[in-house]
């Protein structure tokens, strides 16, 4: 693919994606930004949710991971299964029936507006570092494949990227998101059925064929019994695999405001369950596709980036195959990603207003418009600026403790919830800030301990031991005093 092809299909998808946000968005008010008036039917929901958890660093980096981990992201996969079924049935029941705007205001309700606005700020903090990161990795790939053979400079880049993610999520917000979700789903479904398609004619091989290499192949294994201290064990995977889902979905602005837009809680219910089907058959053909794209460049001779998260693009791009694989490849990161980072600059609005603004609820619709206006802008600066400073400013090794950081923030959220949802025990609110922050330094100081001394690396399940810490620093400020 030339560098021309490349900005067309990029052009183009732009125009499709501002055109169905448009229409989404034509005579949206404030309840339709931030709920979508509770109208979105629950398939439509269901069908946007298959592809909104993926952004296009998931798109890329599930594939590329085949060569080191084989299948064995399935075993979390299992996990994820449980905590959908706990989200729908014990989350969705209670943030229905309290008619939440924001997840966080369960928090005020049950605990106090000090440990309301703790949670929110500690999902303010890592959403706004993941969708500038997420950007960030769009943004790379978009300035190799064409800003720079064009002469066009990393900033013009970014500040036109973030323009775009914050033009068609400005008027419609979550209902303009739930519609750009089903247009990525179908961008990333695409990309994915043609790469499949593709590989094994280009290989004269039958699908079939191709399929029963890639099962009888080292890539393809799928679960580790052998080693329990491993990181990929299948006790660890699974079990970090409900709670990180429970965390990072059920708990997370981002991904419930989608679901809490169906017209009830059965129908968010349907749409949460339908999901978590369809996320787990895409997720295997993204591992099927990685595995075939190894076996294609091991058959091919191509030669492979060191990264695997650049695999993907380097056979699809640069491979050989037909150049609608290279179109829709292209198509796929640049829909995920713009899209994950829009419902988050939503998401980020919505929990900026409703978790800081204390009058909002007071506000006329003239009123709220305009500061939802204003948040909104801050927001997208503050991703931009972020994007400038992992470009400038960080390295890959910076980067990489930037992922790991904002790891450690859904634990405190995680524990905040389960405390309160299974306890009615009071707490000492003054000290909650103090409890969340000091959870994850526990937590990051039991992982080198245990790994020091006995050699156990705590992999995903991290966020366990980080929500046990928050739950113990409750119940060590708890109102012994009080019943």
């Amino acid at each position: 693919m030339t560098p021309f092809t490349v900005l067309l299909t990029v052009a183009l998808y732009v125009a499709l994606l501002f055109t169905v946000a448009w229409r989404a968005g034509r005579r949206a008010d404030n309840a339709a930004f931030f709920t979508g008036g509770r109208r979105i039917r629950w398939y439509w929901v269901a069908l946007a949710m298959i592809g909104a958890p993926m952004s296009g660093v998931t798109f890329v980096s599930v594939p590329g991971s085949v060569a080191a981990d084989g299948f064995t992201y399935m075993q979390m996969v299992a996990g994820f299964t449980i905590g959908q079924l706990i989200v729908a049935y014990v989350l969705v029941p209670t943030f229905y029936r309290l008619k939440v705007v924001s997840l966080y205001e369960y928090l005020d309700r049950r605990f106090g507006i000090r440990t309301h606005r703790t949670g929110a700020a500690f999902f303010l903090l890592s959403k706004t570092v993941l969708s500038a990161l997420k950007l960030y990795v769009v943004c790379i790939v978009l300035q190799q494949l064409v800003c720079t053979p064009l002469g066009i400079p990393f900033a013009v880049n970014a500040v036109l990227t973030v323009l775009f993610v914050w033009g068609y999520t400005r008027r419609g917000g979550v209902r303009s998101v739930v519609w750009t979700d089903v247009l990525q789903t179908l961008c990333l479904l695409a990309a994915l059925v043609s790469a499949l398609i593709a590989i094994p004619r280009a290989l004269g091989t039958p699908l079939t064929t191709m399929l029963g290499e890639v099962l009888e192949s080292p890539y393809a294994r799928l679960f580790v019994f052998d080693d329990p201290l491993s990181v990929r064990s299948f006790g660890k995977m699974f079990v970090a695999g409900i709670f990180i889902l429970v965390a990072m979905t059920g708990l997370d602005q981002d991904m419930m405001q989608r679901n809490l837009s169906c017209p009830t809680a059965r129908d968010s219910q349907r749409n949460i369950l339908l999901t978590a089907l369809c996320q787990a058959v895409v997720i295997q053909l993204l591992l099927m596709l990685g595995a075939m794209l190894y076996l294609y460049a091991d058959k091919t001779g191509l030669t492979l980036p060191d990264k695997g998260d650049g695999v993907f693009a380097a056979v699809a791009v640069h491979g050989g195959l037909p150049l609608i694989v290279g179109i829709l490849f292209v198509l796929g990161l640049v829909s995920s990603t713009y899209s994950t980072a829009g419902s988050a600059l939503t998401a980020l609005t919505t929990s900026s207003i409703y978790d800081f603004a204390h009058d909002v609820r007071r506000r006329d619709e003239k009123s709220l418009r305009q500061l939802r206006h204003r948040v909104h802008a801050l927001l997208a600066v503050a991703i931009a600026a972020l994007i400038f400073l992992f470009e400038y400013g960080a390295g890959d090794s910076v980067i990489n403790l930037v992922y790991r950081v904002v790891g450690f923030t859904y634990g405190p959220i995680l524990g905040l919830f389960a405390f309160g949802m299974a306890t009615r025990i009071p707490i000492r609110e003054r000290w909650v800030p103090a409890v969340c922050l000091l959870a994850p330094a526990a937590s990051a100081l039991l992982q080198e301990v245990l790994l020091r001394w006995t050699g156990y690396a705590i992999g995903f399940e991290l966020i366990l031991y980080n929500a046990l810490f928050t739950i113990i620093g409750l119940l060590i400020i708890q109102k012994r005093n009080e019943k």
